[in-house]
């Protein structure tokens, strides 16, 4: 209050110099002046606060799950403390050897990935699903508004009748949109706010699609029932697409699981043969003739680091091609590397 009344002072002095013709003496122009600069100090300081590193500092649990990849700023420098500080930690008791006698330092940059991407697979899993269900249920929603808005009844009311129905995660939206109503705001600007609470770009085209026509006065049921009809091809285009790709998302993953299988078996079964046969051949005249000492460790770790990085990104190649988005095959990399560094480190 006490902003705003420094403001409407500013204007009102100005305004009865200007009503009166009265020039402004120096001393009260400089007055003037530093308290606009003040005032514009103050905005400048209030819009900081608004976005950027001002918001996360306010709101930090907030900016963190505004998006799926906001939560990197958080799991990045916590990877790289765990994978610095291990390596630092095992290069200290056991020397600069342990890089190539170990696998430890593989152990903690797979820890240091999974810390870097799981979270951001988990939100935008979630995300992902809270997305698909409310445009899912956005056709019905649409639909009932239409009908009970032929049968006469005004959108006001039609939207307080179905707010007691149930349509999934789309529910609390339209219980806010019922609530913003009864408290005077009207359907034009409640679906606006509508729309905005549910971030989807459907959501989007058609809360737009059905305010304009609101405010041109035209037949607002048939309208609703456009943007049903639009918002169900698209579901079920979205729908179809996915069911389509699936099968590619099945080829990633058997190449993957192939590739494993035949590394597994060359490990277990002829690389084995080969390191005994080499050692044995080393102690007699044979050692020669052989192709000579084979280091089977070496082999294990450089056959584990191919099947991760064949996992990782080929779950980022599942994602891509079974969602359109790349960061949707984190959760396929996460599982893939997972199983890959078990499978090698406890059954290989």
């Amino acid at each position: 209050m006490a902003f705003n009344d420094r403001i409407t002072g500013i204007l009102g002095k100005q305004k009865d110099a200007r009503a009166q013709r009265v020039p402004l003496t120096r001393t009260e122009l400089d007055s003037v002046e530093k308290e606009l600069n003040e005032i514009t100090e103050k905005l400048a300081s209030e819009r900081k606060n608004r976005e950027g590193i001002g918001l996360f500092l306010k709101h930090p649990l907030q900016v963190l799950l505004a998006k799926p990849e906001n939560i990197l700023i958080v799991c990045l420098p916590l990877s790289l403390i765990v994978f610095i500080g291990g390596f630092i930690s095992m290069v200290k008791i056991y020397g600069i050897t342990v890089l190539f006698t170990s696998t430890v330092i593989d152990d903690f940059a797979v820890l240091a990935i999974l810390i870097s991407i799981i979270p951001v697979a988990v939100l935008d899993f979630r995300q992902q699903s809270r997305i698909n269900n409310i445009e899912v249920a956005l056709p019905n929603f649409f639909r009932d508004l239409a009908g009970m808005n032929d049968s006469g009844m005004t959108l006001p009311n039609a939207v307080h009748l179905v707010a007691g129905a149930e349509y999934g995660s789309l529910t609390p939206h339209i219980r806010k949109l019922d609530n913003e109503m009864s408290w005077g705001v009207g359907f034009v600007e409640g679906m606006y706010r509508f729309g905005k609470n549910l971030g989807t770009p459907l959501a989007d085209r058609s809360v737009d699609l059905i305010a304009k026509a609101s405010k041109a006065g035209g037949d607002i049921s048939e309208v609703l029932r456009a943007a049903a009809n639009d918002t169900f091809e698209v579901v079920n285009l979205a729908q179809e697409r996915r069911n389509n790709m699936l099968i590619y998302v099945i080829i990633v993953i058997v190449s993957w699981a192939v590739f494993m299988f035949v590394i597994a078996v060359l490990v277990s079964s002829f690389l084995s043969t080969m390191a005994t046969a080499g050692s044995a051949a080393q102690a007699t005249a044979a050692s020669s003739k052989f192709m000579g000492r084979i280091d089977l460790p070496a082999y294990k770790r450089l056959f584990t680091h191919a099947a991760m990085i064949q996992g990782f990104f080929s779950g980022l190649c599942a994602g891509q091609m079974g969602e359109g988005r790349v960061i949707a095959g984190l959760k396929y990399a996460a599982i893939m590397l997972i199983i890959s560094w078990v499978v090698f480190r406890f059954f290989i």
